[in-house]
């Protein structure tokens, strides 16, 4: 094996936005995460629903007016040629 090309591997800690604190081995130092599987919902069961910058009032204002019932299609009449 070739020396030195490899990065150096740390024993750190790897902080998640929810408080949850985990020892790890990694290449870089002090990770932070953004969800780890004590606050992912697929892991704990519990959907969360987040409303963006009021994206689904901003939808629901929006399509209010409209029907729920689609409208009748029109039918089209056409006549065929008698035979003679």
């Amino acid at each position: 094996m070739k020396e030195n090309i490899h990065p150096k591997y740390y024993q750190t800690t790897a902080t998640c936005a929810c408080g949850t604190v985990y020892e790890i081995g990694s290449t870089k130092q002090n990770l932070r995460l953004d969800i780890c599987s004590a606050c992912h919902p697929l892991f704990t069961g519990k959907q969360k629903l987040m409303d963006a910058e009021g994206r689904v009032s901003k939808f629901k204002k929006k399509y209010s007016t409209v029907s729920a019932q689609p409208k009748a299609a029109k039918k089209k009449t056409t006549k065929k040629k008698a035979k003679k």
